[in-house]
């Protein structure tokens, strides 16, 4: 396949470039890299020592910054964008806030986020929290200084745009998006999991090359032939262009798929005729996560759950133990085997009521920064694009950019964007008929062969049987009708595996020619067949969540704490008892303002029927085994009597 051209790579990124819907109070957009780099400063940080200026504030390149550069392992290369505040800064970094608000409305927080899951996952949210003191985090000004600085880079550079990326993997050609911000505020501007300097996000279009050979020799002739008459050079930039716009053309998108936070596979992706997916013409909407960036298809709030490292053995036997009780017992916990009570509870708010920038907005794309083939910027720079604030768990660490991972390894997304969105397995739809038909026609020598194979080993099969039967009573003959006997069974085993390869071959094929049938109608199949869990919003009708249980939600744990203490202090004779009466009163609290009161009376029935039982067989339990053990045995006796009787 011949490469895809520059000309033709910004021809189609602009063709299908998306439309992105901020929510209100966003004060970061997509940003070219180059007014970031010179702002910022290049350092070091090797373990053991302080960390090391290399290039200062001013004096760094996009050029600079991608030299070689080699150190001590377990060395983390990375930028500094800004430095803390003083008080008179942070009293002009409202500035920067209010042209926001004015240009893209202010935002007002959800009070329902720890409303919507329950104690323990509170619990976790305040220790979480807690943590934020104990971490190498970025301190809590960050955010004013990085909204002062790039209220700075817009003076100076006020373009909104997007670095494009055109990569022809197998049989797709992929549109890769990469959104680059100068900062990620979701912490401190919406109540979120982190803050760090810059940020990248990607959303990827998967493209269908419609081209049969009359086409491709038609297009080489003319272009030879053109080749030949032009000398003018404007005639041979028009002419080019004509090409272009015709090559352009033969591209039609089939599938979408945007990144959002940790997730990959399947369940990223959209086909084009998803109605989930919203478009203006063929530009894709994207509705992006406030202050995080991440990218979702649906406007609304997304609750989002991170999991703490240090606990994650205990989640995966909880989850572990959740789908047994499922699947193996039949008794349903609630929630999936993916979901866990010790997950951390985020709102990513994806309203889409502020700014919107892409074509026929009010915002409209700049001209796209092309990084296909990579630049040196892209692919020699393995460090991260922001400070290195020495989070154990990342999340307040600035991220790679978009080659690479924190770790310097290579991103699936960028060495493998098929495979990355669960697209290795699929065709374009074009291509989808002749492989079903080709793979039936193998099926079909398939089956041919086993139908002669089986046919042959039978006979063999039974010229054994024959044999074995012969030397039944001939005792002289007894180890050679052990042996034949041995062969007998290999035989009939291997028999048996063809008869049920023969058997699933047929049942494929049935299934083929119906596959076959429905691609000549121009039935692809469901759009969402291959979403396993979607991530949806949450809405007000399924969370019900009213004012009063907001504030229990906020004091709930306090409180518990409180009354613990209480009872340690006051109540130390009658310490277990109060502990449970606690629990008891607490979780009633609990299930009334979230109108769940009868889940859990029927809850503590069970609990409680369970430990009845559990007492009854401790105190009775030879009774028990012995009256079991009967009623067993007379069951046996009379089902065996029954049987002879008949």
């Amino acid at each position: 396949m011949q490469p895809i051209s520059r000309k033709l790579s910004l021809a189609l990124l602009r063709r299908f470039e998306p439309v992105i819907h901020y929510t209100a109070g966003e004060q970061f957009f997509p940003m070219d890299v180059e007014p970031y780099v010179r702002f910022s400063s290049l350092w070091v940080f090797r373990p053991g020592e302080n960390s090391e200026m290399l290039v200062e504030e001013g004096q760094l390149t996009l050029e600079t910054l991608a030299q070689p550069r080699s150190d001590s392992p377990g060395s983390v290369l990375y930028l500094k964008f800004i430095e803390p505040l003083d008080l008179a800064e942070m009293a002009s970094a409202q500035l920067p806030w209010k042209r926001e608000e004015e240009r893209g409305g202010k935002f007002r927080p959800d009070r329902a986020r720890l409303a919507r899951v329950g104690y323990i996952s509170r619990i976790a949210d305040a220790l979480y929290s807690l943590m934020l003191f104990a971490r190498g985090r970025v301190p809590g000004d960050t955010a004013a200084a990085a909204a002062l600085a790039y209220e700075k880079m817009l003076k100076e550079d006020n373009r909104f745009l997007y670095h494009g990326r055109v990569v022809r993997q197998g049989d797709w050609v992929t549109l890769q998006y990469w959104f680059f911000y100068a900062f990620n505020s979701w912490r401190s501007g919406f109540s979120g999991a982190n803050d760090h300097e810059s940020d990248w996000e990607m959303i990827c279009i998967y493209l269908a090359e419609i081209e049969d050979e009359e086409d491709a020799a038609a297009q080489e002739a003319s272009e030879k032939k053109d080749h030949e008459k032009i000398t003018d050079l404007e005639e041979a930039r028009a002419a080019e262009d004509e090409e272009v716009a015709a090559a352009v053309k033969k591209f039609r998108p089939e599938w979408v798929a945007y990144a959002s936070h940790d997730y990959s596979g399947d369940d990223l992706r959209r086909r084009w005729d998803d109605p989930e997916i919203q478009k203006v013409g063929e530009h894709v909407i994207i509705y992006a996560g406030a202050g995080s960036h991440a990218s979702y298809f649906s406007q609304g709030e997304y609750l989002t759950e991170v999991e703490m490292p240090l606990v994650t053995p205990l989640v995966r036997g909880l989850n572990w133990m959740k789908k047994f009780m499922r699947e193996k017992v039949g008794l349903y916990l609630g929630g999936d085997e993916q979901s866990s009570i010790l997950h951390i509870p985020f709102v990513d708010y994806a309203r889409g009521d502020g700014l919107c920038i892409g074509p026929q907005q009010e915002v409209e794309w700049d001209d796209p920064s092309l990084i296909s083939p990579p630049p040196a910027w892209v692919s020699e720079y393995r460090g991260l694009w922001g400070l290195y604030a020495r989070d154990p768990f990342n999340g307040e660490n600035a991220p790679a950019g978009p080659m690479y991972n924190r770790d310097g390894t290579t991103r699936r997304s960028w060495y493998d964007p098929v495979g990355w969105a669960g697209l290795d397995k699929v065709l374009p739809s074009e291509k989808t008929l002749d492989a079903v038909e080709a793979h039936m026609e193998a099926l079909k020598e398939r089956r041919s062969e086993l139908e002669e194979d089986i046919e042959r080993e039978n006979k063999a099969l039974t010229g054994l049987g024959v044999e074995v039967e012969a030397m039944r009573e001939q005792p002289h003959l007894s180890e050679v009708r052990k042996a034949r006997q041995q062969q007998l069974d290999e035989l009939s085993a291997k028999v048996e595996r063809l008869r049920a390869e023969l058997a699933s071959n047929n049942a494929l094929l049935e299934s083929l020619a119906l596959r076959s049938r429905q691609l000549r109608n121009g039935d692809f199949g469901p759009p969402r067949a291959h979403i396993n869990r979607a991530h949806t919003p949450t809405t007000t009708e399924n969370e019900r969540i009213g004012r009063i249980t907001e504030i229990w939600a906020a004091i709930s744990v306090s409180v518990l704490l409180f009354v613990f203490i209480w009872a340690i202090l006051f109540a130390r004779s009658y310490l277990i008892h109060s502990f449970v009466l606690i629990i008891l009163a607490f979780a009633f609290l609990e299930a009334t303002f979230r109108h769940r009161l009868v889940n859990l009376i029927s809850s503590l029935g069970i609990i409680l029927a369970l430990i009845a039982s559990g007492v009854l067989l401790f105190q009775f339990f030879w009774y028990w085994v012995a009256l079991v053990t009967l009623m067993v045995g007379g069951y046996i006796l009379f089902d065996n009597l029954r049987e002879l009787a008949h």
